[in-house]
């Protein structure tokens, strides 16, 4: 699928071969004729190194764009749509997102051969986490209380949206399984429509495995989340799907990316996903660490969340209910994604291995128990 010479994140701490080619200036010249209002002269400069598509920065003779391109296997132009119609509500309810720009046909995705593309304008902002893997940690504790309480406004700004699931059966991030009453059930009824996970976990001891470390996880949250408002949300918070401006000493929040994980969950699974991709260090087990959390930056993101959307004792205790299996559903979907659309064994083994399997022990050990014990004494302390 890739061509020699694109660089991008894997797996782990390490670069890998990219699993799709790289954009070339043919591609985003044949795509922008359905943009004429963003004129000729197109050059390719940075381009991404995020796994999951392939994209890059775009100059023209009237501004620099950022133009995306999806296999049709993971993004179809009406799953595209989904994200699209979301941010767009978002931008109309002042929320700093750049809308998707839309062709002669005013469609904002773009169907050619065996690919699907989007085009968006330049973001505001600095782009100071542009070659971070997610699960690295924020630059300092400023910026930890920024995307707190951006990540809120979002929430805010999200209400209304009424959409439902979203359709897109491949990459997305939500709960559907784990908010299952037996969510290992819900696997089984699954794997039918879905052959490749089938496939790979037939050679696993999957059930009991889930049934050891997660059901535990599992039977603490269930009863917690009756009670929580559907809401459409980001559900991958990292610093780097974020850019910033210098404001004093630090930096602030100035523009979201990349909604591409985005779907109806709840706003607390996406604040344990911040606290997830953000202040545990996970690539640090890959080398035998043990992956502490970084309390204060979790204390920071809290803080910043809750100056603009308040949390009570029973929102905390979710959230430290939510954090052992925030990653669970997506680490399943990673799995089919390697095994099924890429073809890689090994890329499947890690989302298995050391994602589903190793951060779920993970939290059952000393460390998780650190981080969980720290959130159970904040819920303690509100009324």
């Amino acid at each position: 699928m890739s061509e020699p010479g694109r660089i991008a994140h894997g797996m782990g701490s390490q670069p890998v071969e990219a699993d799709w080619p790289a954009l070339q200036q043919r591609d985003v010249e044949q795509v922008l004729q359905r943009f004429p209002q963003l004129g000729a002269g197109v050059q390719l400069g940075w381009h991404s190194p995020r796994p999951f598509s392939a994209a890059a920065q775009v100059q023209t003779e009237r501004g620099e764009l950022f133009v995306k391109r999806h296999h049709h296997s993971v993004r179809q132009p009406a799953w595209l749509e989904e994200e699209h119609r979301f941010i767009r509500h978002l931008a109309s309810r002042g929320a700093p997102v750049v809308s998707p720009l839309t062709d002669t046909h005013g469609n904002s995705s773009l169907a050619l051969g065996d690919w699907t593309y989007e085009v968006l304008p330049r973001a505001a902002g600095d782009d100071l986490y542009r070659d971070a893997l997610s699960w690295t940690p924020f630059l300092d504790l400023h910026h930890a209380y920024s995307a707190g309480a951006t990540l809120a406004r979002l929430h805010r700004a999200a209400e209304g949206f009424t959409a439902r699931a979203r359709q897109a059966p491949v990459l997305v991030s939500n709960l559907r399984v784990f908010s299952q009453r037996d969510p290992l059930q819900a696997i089984e009824l699954a794997l039918p429509r879905r052959p490749a996970l089938a496939r790979y976990l037939a050679g696993q001891d999957w059930r009991r495995t889930l049934a050891e470390l997660h059901l535990p996880w599992h039977r603490e949250l269930l009863p917690l989340l009756a009670g929580q408002p559907a809401l459409w949300t980001h559900n991958d918070w990292h610093a780097s799907n974020l850019l910033w401006r210098a404001e004093g000493g630090s930096a602030e929040v100035e523009s979201v990316l990349d909604f591409g994980l985005s779907d109806l969950t709840f706003a607390l699974f996406d604040l344990a996903t911040a606290l997830e991709r953000n202040c545990v260090p996970w690539l640090e087990l890959d080398d035998g660490g043990r992956a502490p959390a970084d309390l204060d930056a979790v204390d920071a993101l809290l803080a910043g969340y809750t100056s603009q959307r308040p949390l009570d004792r029973n929102d905390l205790f979710t959230l430290k209910a939510l954090l052992p299996l925030v990653h669970a559903d997506f680490a399943l979907a990673e799995v089919d994604y390697f095994e099924g659309i890429v073809g890689s064994r090994s890329s499947a083994d890690i989302a298995y291995h050391a994602f589903l399997v190793g951060h779920a022990r993970w939290f059952g050990d000393n460390e998780g128990t650190r981080l969980l014990d720290h959130l159970d004494r904040h819920a303690r302390t509100r009324n």
